[in-house]
């Protein structure tokens, strides 16, 4: 992990058309009403490569819509060793994510992958559950309000970690 005042995260998902993408828009939002847009870099990515190209899944996309959060011209793309390796965090949303992380990139224990709602605290019925893919439940609204309450944790831990630098 870099010891500047810029956090790198990366979200990934088995597509990058649904929960990741969702999250990185709701990340970047919230930094920017916390003032912290310049401090957190946010991308996302997949494990897979079934839909690189494509955009944002619809009902997902239709998801952030209804909160007035965009994600225009984004298309999946699969994750890499480089933006691995230029990661501070490497946040997931299931178990799968990290199976699949470790086969492709071959990846030692190195802190960086995480799950999402583990970043909730452990008095959180859903500290350290699994974000489930709404391509396959059709519940984007679940997923929406799972990955903001991450999203939400996980901006208060970086921005904890920012102000200790």
């Amino acid at each position: 992990m870099n010891n500047t005042t810029e956090l790198n995260i990366l979200f990934v998902c088995h597509g990058n058309i649904c929960r990741s993408p969702m999250a990185e828009f709701i990340l970047r939002r919230l930094a920017d009403a916390a003032g912290l847009s310049e401090n957190i870099v946010v991308a996302s990515a997949a494990t897979s490569s079934e839909e690189i190209g494509n955009p944002v899944y619809p009902l997902a996309k239709r998801a952030l819509a209804i909160h007035g959060i965009g994600c225009r011209d984004k298309v999946a793309q699969r994750i890499t060793r480089k933006m691995y390796d230029n990661a501070d965090y490497v946040i997931v949303m299931d178990r799968n994510n990290i199976v699949n992380l470790n086969r492709q990139l071959g990846l030692q224990s190195d802190g960086k992958v995480k799950m999402l709602l583990d970043f909730l605290p452990q008095t959180n019925s859903k500290h350290g559950c699994e974000i489930a893919d709404p391509w396959y439940t059709r519940d984007f609204e679940t997923a929406y309000n799972d990955i903001l309450s991450g999203c939400q944790a996980l901006l208060q831990h970086l921005s904890e970690r920012l102000c200790s630098k």
